[in-house]
């Protein structure tokens, strides 16, 4: 190992050169010179120390491994690092799923936004109870399909393809459902 003195002076070039040759003192200057700004950008995008973690742990593998063959007319070295860095992060996003909720309970949580007035706030609450009240008449297979629809944004191919139903089917209690819930919110306003 050279002294820490050395560190700061070895330009990113040096270092992948030395990477490449298998030289420990560049890879260890390398990692610390690029761990937090890697670790940081991880972070700041999935917001998951752990996973920030694993990104940065692969973005050193891959440099490790793609060392010797780094061209340097093709990008600066801190280029080449973050795009690496970048696609893995985007690679972990396209991972990520969101949690599947069932539909009737996502009805049941009762989800309140903080950022209206109490006024608003108490119209809202009684429009929810009302439009609760009038799904819970609704029949099941049509109900489920409506809070897809309209709570989950999923299309009437998704519905169709997640309930193993045919894509007709899924369209007709749409309608159906959608029908319904009119005819029984207008009945309660009155």
């Amino acid at each position: 190992m050279r002294r820490d003195e050395d560190d700061d002076a070895a330009s990113d070039e040096a270092l992948l050169a030395g990477i490449a040759e298998g030289d420990e003192w560049a890879t260890v200057v390398f990692v610390r010179r690029y761990q937090r700004r890697i670790f940081g950008l991880a972070l700041s995008t999935l917001g998951d120390p752990g996973l920030a973690e694993d990104i940065a742990q692969e973005v050193f593998i891959r440099v490790l491994r793609h060392a010797p063959i780094y061209d340097a007319r093709r990008a600066a070295v801190s280029t080449w690092v973050f795009a690496i860095a970048r696609n893995l992060v985007r690679d972990a996003l396209r991972m990520r799923r969101a949690t599947p909720i069932d539909p009737d309970d996502f009805l049941a949580s009762g989800l309140v936004s903080t950022e209206r007035s109490p006024a608003d706030s108490a119209e809202i609450r009684d429009d929810v109870g009302r439009l609760r009240v009038a799904l819970a008449q609704l029949p099941f297979e049509q109900r489920r399909v409506v809070v897809m629809a309209a709570m989950f944004g999923q299309t009437c191919a998704e519905i169709a393809v997640s309930e193993s139903i045919p894509l007709g089917t899924a369209k007709g209690r749409l309608r159906l459902g959608m029908a319904k819930l009119r005819t029984l919110t207008e009945v309660s306003e009155t």
